[in-house]
């Protein structure tokens, strides 16, 4: 009879990213090369499309997924207040450090589609997260609901379909996007696509909320 004794254990999200952290994994504190590698999804074009926006609003931004702070770090100096969500305490005790001279970052542990957040943002992101959430709708839907009227989602979704991370003697359930599935997404969240292109890595999206729309989302 076949032992599965050796088989891979099944973890959940936040358990990887709190393992990875214990590993000494930190995308921070990536070398070079890998840091050019992981722009693949949301290198210059992905900021570029960030910074533009951020430069004309009130400048509030919530980050779905802040991790150890990768993005956030190139991103809450043009923000005048910043909040971040994550799953994993470990991967925010990490963001919370790099970030500490950012007076107007807040960092805060949670699931983003059960968070109150008790209040709307101006810009939204999110790179390399949504694989983790399996009810997109809901995803998008919440996000609607968070924008202040005239407000801004950028989103950045892997073009990887693979189901499961397998990360050596843990593997992680993923759940992959499309890009046809993504875009009537945001449409049947009343979301105006202003942008959709792609790198090698990932399809990345820009949509606006209707000037006119009061959002609003509690759970």
């Amino acid at each position: 009879m076949r032992s599965y004794s050796n088989e891979p254990a099944w973890v959940d999200a936040k358990t990887h990213y709190d393992r990875l952290i214990a590993e000494g994994n930190d995308p921070v504190c990536d070398p070079p090369a890998l840091q050019t590698h992981m722009d693949r999804w949301d290198g210059p074009l992905f900021l570029q499309f960030l910074r533009l926006r951020l430069a004309g609003t009130s400048r509030s931004c919530l980050e779905i997924g802040v991790g150890t702070g990768r993005l956030a770090m190139r991103v809450c100096a043009f923000c005048r207040d910043f909040t971040g969500i994550d799953l994993s305490p470990r991967t925010l005790a990490a963001a919370r450090r790099h970030l500490r001279r950012f007076s107007q970052a807040r960092l805060y542990r949670g699931d983003f589609l059960t968070y109150d957040f008790q209040r709307l943002f101006a810009v939204i992101y999110s790179s390399l997260t949504f694989f983790h959430i399996a009810d997109k709708a809901l995803a998008i839907q919440k996000v609607a609901a968070l924008l202040e009227p005239g407000g801004f989602f950028l989103l950045s979704v892997s073009k990887d379909q693979c189901s499961i991370l397998d990360f050596g003697g843990r593997r992680v359930r993923l759940y992959p996007d499309s890009p046809t599935q993504t875009a009537a997404l945001l449409r049947d969240a009343d979301l105006t696509i202003l942008a959709q292109t792609e790198t090698d890595a990932a399809w990345i999206f820009a949509a606006e909320k209707a000037a006119g729309e009061i959002g609003g989302f509690s759970v």
